[in-house]
């Protein structure tokens, strides 16, 4: 059985996300959530403008229509709410607790594709999405010691 490739990025990603999540926890040790949120976004803006300038993705953005702008505008405007109420609760609470919760991205987007993408998920799908629901809120729980 050959892996797809875009499980191999998805796997990259969760591996990057998980280490987003140490990283931040310990870099905003004595730091403003807020601050270091910010200083992370300014290091990957950077990042990626250096990867598009690399892989000459410039030339292609006079062909970018006016959903897709907004739509990437949007996007964006999300990830940085995201990002800032993720390392708030990060600088409060146990990265262990924290990364589950935001794992409710999951069933989110599972739920929202439906409605608004019209995607369907097989039954056997929903019951994944469902026990990522469940497994988040019991990871999440703080622990007795």
């Amino acid at each position: 059985m050959q892996i797809e490739l875009w499980v191999w990025y998805a796997l990259a990603a969760a591996a990057c996300a998980a280490a987003l999540n140490i990283f931040g926890k310990i870099g905003m040790e004595g730091i403003d959530s807020s601050l270091a949120t910010t200083v992370r976004g300014s290091v990957q803006g950077g990042l990626l403008l250096i990867f598009a300038t690399t892989m000459g993705l410039w030339k292609s953005l006079p062909d970018v229509g006016g959903k897709a702008w907004l739509m990437i505008v949007l996007s964006g405007a999300a990830g940085a709410a995201s990002w800032l109420f993720g390392f708030k609760a990060l600088s409060m609470a146990k990265a262990s607790q924290v990364a589950p919760l935001d794992k409710l991205s999951v069933p989110l987007t599972a739920v929202l594709a439906f409605l608004i993408l019209s995607e369907r998920p097989s039954g056997v799908n929903w019951i994944g999405i469902a026990m990522i629901a469940v497994g988040a809120y019991l990871a999440a729980l703080k622990s007795q010691s």
